[in-house]
């Protein structure tokens, strides 16, 4: 099987070796920057129509060995199936989401361990697309912009009341009450980080101005107890179905006159369609268990069949594309300390999928969008200033 196979991968001219599980090895292009172990000899068959979910999924359970550069891989493994694959472009079925499935997806995500996230996120553990106002800064300088960005976009001002849906280790909420003055609620179902984000509130002594809760966004009150909701990369957990609801639940919680913030990662298809044969499901299946990405076009729908008007969009498809090459980078800087923390499974897992979301995300495989509403007045005015001048001071 292999020798029917070579003459196809050899005309594709790409810098790779294959080392075979018996020591031999293959050039299949000129000066190869990447090695392909092959650990199982029962893969060679698969390989002649590869998906990334293929290539993922070997490596995750040892099949396959990958040596170089993890962004080079990322690319020869997409080039390998684009030339090769076959592919579809039917919608995936919808995903069953209740309590119990959300919480032990979130759980499965967000509790490997809190050391690990700590070696390559920045210093206050904001795990969410950074914001590059120049595109020269460090990651720690880009994720305090994102905040206030965020931050401006709510126009929050001291005293403000804030629901931060699917807090984290705490990142936004602290830094809402301490540069604004903000009282803060926070949800999330993640215990791992509750704990050490009630930790960091405690050490900043800001337990007066923010709470941290273990709470489904299911089980918010509607009694318009805020001025303003922020949610950041949680509506990817909601799923298609329920997006109608988690938007009556933002509703809910704001008062007229209040601002909603929607920050989170977008489909390119209106319909779900997959991009990058194979690569979403890979996620599914080792990273995000039951996540599903609405496009643009259906969040908005849902956000503006409750009520709230849609007052501002901005995509930041590209500043996450450098956030997850930072992520990555720094993830393979401290491989050794990774190893010590989590499972080398877990390890694959998260290597593969940092070093292939930069790469999705730079070629518009996903987008990532920050959609702003506003809960209108009873005469159907607003509270927010004529233009966005006030977002962009002057330098």
């Amino acid at each position: 099987m292999l020798a029917s196979l070579l003459p196809a991968l050899r005309e594709l001219a790409l810098p790779l070796r294959l080392r075979l599980w018996d020591g031999k090895e293959l050039d299949l292009g000129p000066s190869p920057r990447v090695t392909l172990a092959i650990n199982d000899p029962n893969l060679i068959p698969q390989l002649a129509h590869p998906s990334l979910d293929l290539l993922g999924s070997a490596y995750v359970e040892g099949r396959i060995d990958l040596h170089g550069p993890l962004a080079e891989v990322i690319r020869i493994g997409d080039e390998l199936t684009q030339a090769l694959g076959r592919h579809t472009s039917s919608a995936p079925p919808r995903e069953e989401h209740d309590k119990a499935t959300d919480a032990k997806a979130i759980s499965y995500h967000y509790d490997l361990s809190n050391a690990f996230y700590s070696l390559w996120l920045d210093q206050d553990m904001v795990y969410s697309c950074a914001y590059f106002e120049s595109g020269n800064e460090s990651l720690d300088q880009a994720q305090q912009a994102k905040l206030r960005h965020l931050c401006r976009k709510l126009r929050l001002k001291r005293g403000d009341r804030l629901l931060d849906v699917g807090c984290g280790w705490g990142g936004l909420a602290r830094f809402a009450a301490r540069e604004y003055g903000a009282e803060v609620f926070g949800i999330t179902l993640s215990r791992e980080q509750l704990t050490l984000a009630r930790q960091r509130v405690a050490d900043e002594g800001l337990e007066d101005r923010v709470r941290l809760e273990l709470m489904d966004y299911r089980d918010l009150p509607a009694d318009e107890g805020f001025d303003k909701v922020v949610s950041v990369g949680m509506f990817e957990h909601v799923g298609h179905a329920n997006l109608p609801l988690y938007c009556k639940q933002l509703f809910g919680a704001v008062r007229p006159g209040g601002l909603v913030m929607n920050h989170g990662i977008t489909a390119r298809h209106v319909d779900g369609r997959p991009v990058g044969h194979g690569a979403g499901e890979f996620i599914d299946r080792y990273v995000f268990p039951h996540g599903e990405l609405p496009h643009l076009v259906n969040i908005g729908a849902c956000i503006s069949e409750t009520g709230l008007e849609i007052v501002d969009v901005e995509s930041l498809r590209l500043h996450y594309a450098k956030t997850l090459e930072l992520w990555s980078q720094r993830l393979e800087a401290r491989l050794d300390e990774a190893r010590a923390l989590v499972p080398e499974r877990a390890l694959r897992i998260w290597r593969l999928y940092l070093a292939g979301c930069a790469y999705g995300f730079r070629r518009n495989w996903i987008n990532l969008h920050q959609i702003l509403a506003s809960k209108p007045l009873a005469d159907g005015s607003h509270e927010l200033p004529w233009t966005r001048a006030d977002l962009y001071p002057p330098a």
